[in-house]
């Protein structure tokens, strides 16, 4: 195919040329030469559905490089199929390429794909690919397979219940910093942790067995911690009280924040994180640190679920409550 910009992109070339090779080993896609394909969840299983889409100039910088903008777009729909306690089995993809786009960002793209592909054990079963004016865009559609019955909801946290939260949070949002060209006095590796963090998260599908087993509800953060917990509690009927300094914060998040408690607030809930929220009843936490351990992920207690349904309550240190200066990213 011939180099060149939006005018030089046919759709049954690429399909043909870079993304048939994605679905080879998926007897299911029918080599996406058919209108629709064929998925049938391992027996036993319930198929779990989830769809992102992310665009430039939102989600991602038209300059970013064509291959973390595909794993961002695939990741965050792992993110929430981790979050259901489910494993990915494959997805759908729906491109829209402005005006700039070239064959070779799209073939980068498409590397991106094929390497978490192979990562996370997933192939392409389908979708679309579309001309725009602009803003590129792309939306996948993620399906994943857990036990029959065993999904794990947003809904479900009582009382009582402990507040978990896996890796580290804020490495997101201050990673969108470092790209908007901020805190050029970090220093070179930890602004490279950061940007990467922010444009390639990591969907912690290893996590989903534990928390099928021991999470009375769970979600991933993809707009603010403590917003999204909110959003958690909302749907259970219930609100949460939250141990600011227990909130797992990386080394290079640590640099920045400083004294800086609006940085800080930045961290804790400006989103773009895609770690697990979940919550476990007080008699079945050992058991859950034990297996989240073995799941090779790391998760920090951060609250406790409390009755009533105001906001999360916030508090320090000192126990004195804390009001947030940076609020719950809103689409």
């Amino acid at each position: 195919m011939a180099a060149g910009k939006h005018s030089g992109l046919n759709e049954r070339a690429l399909i043909a040329d870079i993304f048939a090779p994605l679905a080879a080993n998926t007897p299911g896609a029918l080599n996406l030469k058919d209108d629709a394909a064929c998925l049938v969840p391992p027996a036993g299983k319930d198929l779990v559905i989830t769809t992102d889409a992310i665009v430039a100039g939102v989600h991602f910088f038209s300059h970013d490089p064509a291959d973390t903008v595909a794993a961002k777009a695939l990741r965050v729909n792992l993110s929430d199929l981790a979050a259901k306690g489910a494993e990915p089995l494959g997805y759908t993809l729906c491109l829209a390429l402005d005006e700039e786009c070239t064959i070779e960002w799209v073939s980068e793209f498409a590397k991106g794909l094929q390497r978490d592909q192979l990562g996370y054990g997933i192939s392409l079963y389908g979708g679309d690919t579309v001309k725009t004016p602009g803003p590129l865009s792309v939306s996948i559609t993620a399906f994943g397979a857990v036990k029959m019955g065993a999904m794990v909801a947003r809904k479900g946290a009582k009382s009582g219940d402990i507040i978990f939260v896996s890796g580290t949070i804020g490495d997101g949002a201050l990673g969108l910093e470092v790209a908007r060209g901020l805190y050029d006095g970090l220093g070179d590796e930890k602004k490279a942790f950061l940007l990467h963090r922010y444009r390639c998260p990591e969907p912690r599908c290893a996590l989903a067995p534990a928390l099928v087993q021991f999470a009375s509800a769970a979600m991933d953060v993809s707009d603010g911690l403590i917003g999204d917990i909110g959003a958690l509690c909302a749907v259970s009927g219930v609100s949460a009280d939250i141990e600011l300094d227990d909130i797992p914060l990386s080394p290079a998040v640590h640099s920045l924040v400083g004294g800086d408690d609006r940085l800080l607030h930045l961290a804790v809930n400006g989103g773009d994180d895609y770690e697990i929220i979940c919550t476990v009843a007080p008699g079945d936490v050992d058991a859950f640190l034990d297996s989240a351990q073995q799941c090779g992920v790391a998760v920090s207690k951060i609250g406790v679920i409390t009755t009533g349904t105001h906001n999360p309550r916030i508090y320090d240190n000192k126990g004195k409550q804390v009001t947030l200066l940076v609020g719950r990213y809103e689409h």
